[in-house]
């Protein structure tokens, strides 16, 4: 939930609905450790009218094994028998290639009646090629109804140039999230 006396910044709330309603696939805010990412993305989703899937990582969640475990999970906070089967197979003594687990999952996610918001928070803490692999094959195959959004202290390996030139990406950098004079203000008298 989002922090009470929060400074308000519509300005950045409306270039995350701009990129939103405009069916970019992703949206990536990146800036260093206090820039206010996590808190500007909760007060985002207070306000979305989507329902939202939130994934908080951390350093274990390098292994592509909970990394997928942990990602289904938060789709189940939408949608509750989405990937319980992805679940089951990730379990599994032998799991099949991670490629085919992807398509099955995304497959489920096509069955969700509604737009949603998955967020990822720090991003940064993942280094694990086969995660960026992962991220970057469901980004290439994101479902319309899905939106993405990321929040890192550093740009993660995923094709972003690729995604800017097609116009698929939103991005909010730390010059973006600097504060105005009269947000800087608004902090400070709070």
């Amino acid at each position: 939930p989002p922090r009470p006396k929060v400074v308000l910044r519509p300005r950045l709330i409306e270039r995350l609905n701009e990129g939103l309603s405009s069916g970019r696939k992703l949206t990536l805010i990146s800036a260093a450790a206090g820039f206010g990412k996590t808190t500007l993305v909760s007060e985002w989703v207070a306000g979305c009218e989507r329902p939202v899937a939130w994934l908080s990582l951390d350093e274990g969640d390098n292994d592509i094994t909970r990394f997928l475990t942990y990602l289904v999970a938060a789709l189940q906070t939408i949608a509750a028998n989405i990937g319980a089967g992805v679940l089951g197979v990730l379990q599994s003594p032998q799991p099949p290639p991670i490629e085919s687990i992807l398509i099955a999952l995304l497959n489920e996610i096509t069955t969700i009646p509604d737009n949603f918001v998955l967020v990822l928070d720090d991003y940064h803490v993942i280094e694990s090629k086969p995660v960026d692999e992962a991220l970057t094959f469901l980004l290439k195959h994101l479902p319309p109804r899905m939106h993405l959004v990321i929040a890192t202290r550093e740009d993660p390996h995923l094709p972003l140039a690729r995604l800017r030139v097609r116009g698929q990406l939103t991005e909010l950098r730390a010059a973006d999230l600097r504060f105005t004079p009269s947000e800087a203000t608004d902090f400070l008298n709070q």
